[in-house]
């Protein structure tokens, strides 16, 4: 695989308030970086990662530290396996916990029409749900730089989900101008 990566550093003081450290370590995340080590963390280089690398260099700057960012190129296959089977790896784990959401989803779903409960409050509840699975996917897919197939069956089960929501409203929607009448 010939990507090349950004290696970035984070160097806060010791007197710095642990909200600092956490504050960076959410940001790289958010964004996709990769811990390696204490400190050290690994993304691929491509602009898209941009925006969250400048927000977790400002919340460095703030804590009094350093966010420093490193265009790196593997020098043998072992270290190129080694940083992308880390990306990798995180971005499957990513993709298997939004997968599991979605099967939930659905299943509260299912019980809900199970129990026959057609309410305009558990309907926004549920669209509130589908919603938050939509945001998830659009952050998931951002990261995803590798762009691996994983993505596509995330995709398929959240138009699923989608689907899925769309015959409960319909249930619903009957279910009311049943009652109404």
């Amino acid at each position: 695989m010939d990507v090349s990566w950004l290696l970035v550093l984070v160097q806060l003081p010791q007197a710095a308030a642990a909200k600092h450290r956490v504050a960076v370590w959410r940001e790289l995340r958010k964004t996709g970086a990769v811990p390696l080590n204490a400190g050290g963390w690994v993304l691929p280089d491509t602009p898209a990662f941009e925006p969250g690398l400048a927000r977790a260099e400002e919340l460095c700057r703030r804590g009094g530290g350093v966010l420093a960012i490193i265009g790196a190129s593997p020098r043998n296959a072992g270290a190129g396996e080694l940083l992308a089977d880390a990306f990798i790896s995180a971005r499957r784990e990513e993709w298997r916990e939004f997968e599991a959401e979605c099967g939930k989803y659905e299943a509260e779903i299912a019980k809900e029409i199970s129990k026959q409960k057609f309410t305009f409050a558990e309907l926004e509840e549920e669209e509130q749900s589908v919603g938050r699975l939509r945001r998830w996917y659009r952050d998931l897919k951002r990261r995803d730089a590798l762009e691996l197939e994983e993505a596509a069956a995330a995709e398929a089960h959240l138009r699923a989900c989608e689907s899925t929501f769309d015959d409960y409203a319909n249930q619903v929607y009957a279910h009311m101008r049943n009652a109404a009448t």
